[in-house]
């Protein structure tokens, strides 16, 4: 950040009074520029032969790569319409979500992603605007070396691990970089 989105003046990076971090601050009207983590939602859809739906990315970052249906929150709107709206603009399918699956924190790149576990409505999905195509994986078909992000590597692995003991629950961690290409959940407690 250069100017002020208040007046367009300069902004400094200082550490405003009783605060603890360095913000952009207005050298001329004062204002104080917070900035925060981007909210990341989506769904991991599952269809009623237990396949899981993916999309292969349309777009940068990791284009032609696969992904669950997911992308920022917009203003305005909740986990859950952002979720159910990023499934219906990537997928072009409609779900039925059974509940929060996962939080996991990004430091690395400022974000939080909120998956959901849903249920696809009435079979039909496709290729959204943002995504080359869509199709349906059981769990020895998922293209793991193909995936995205290490947010969707995670939480299709710990939704197959959920699974197997026959039970879901709410996973939270930490992903954190460990250098070009390497990733690692410092996992939080399941509830």
């Amino acid at each position: 950040m250069k100017y002020c989105s208040q007046c367009g003046a300069v902004v400094a990076l200082k550490t405003p009074p009783a605060d603890n971090r360095p913000r952009y601050i207005c050298d001329s009207c004062e204002t104080i520029h917070y900035q925060n983590p981007k909210v990341v939602a989506g769904c991991l859809v599952e269809a009623n032969d237990g396949r899981i739906l993916l999309c292969r990315r349309a777009i940068e970052p990791r284009y032609g790569y696969w992904t669950l249906p997911a992308g920022f929150m917009e203003l305005g709107e909740t986990t859950i319409e952002a979720a159910l709206r990023e499934t219906l603009e990537e997928a072009e399918a409609r779900v039925q979500l059974d509940g929060l699956f996962a939080v996991f924190n990004l430091p690395h790149v400022d974000q939080v992603y909120m998956m959901f576990r849903s249920r696809l409505l009435d079979g039909r999905f496709g290729a959204g605007d943002e995504s080359l195509e869509a199709s349906l994986f059981s769990q020895d078909a998922i293209p793991w070396q193909e995936l995205a992000f290490s947010t969707i590597y995670h939480t299709l692995r710990l939704y197959y691990e959920d699974q197997a003991h026959g039970r879901y629950r709410v996973h939270t961690g930490d992903i954190i970089k460990l250098d070009e290409g390497r990733y690692e959940l410092r996992s939080g407690p399941a509830v």
